[in-house]
């Protein structure tokens, strides 16, 4: 069951793309309007950045994890894609609030 395991390592790539315009946004407009809610955004965007670089690190890269994770009841890996995706679709509205 590796198919969860690659689902969620896609959508690990894809929210690191979507975080990265985002927080690319969020950056430009705390520089320009200094207010603590666009401070909160930036901060936001660029730690979901972090948190989904390192689970991109640990799902593909890091070769005690990922075996491990890969060796994994079929019922955890389909728990972490879900999280993942719903991670997505989180973000998804929020790139369509941003850019609306």
């Amino acid at each position: 069951m590796a198919i969860w395991l690659d689902v969620a390592r896609v959508a690990a790539g894809v929210n690191i793309l979507l975080l990265l315009g985002l927080s690319y946004v969020w950056v430009r407009n705390y520089a320009e309007f200094r207010s603590k809610h666009t401070l909160a955004l930036m901060l936001f965007g660029l730690l979901l950045l972090v948190e989904n670089a390192v689970a991109l690190y640990v799902f593909s890269l890091d070769p005690i994890l990922s075996a491990w994770i890969s060796s994994s009841d079929p019922i955890a890996q389909w728990a972490m894609m879900v999280l993942r995706l719903l991670e997505f679709g989180a973000l998804a509205i929020m790139a369509w609030a941003t850019w609306d």
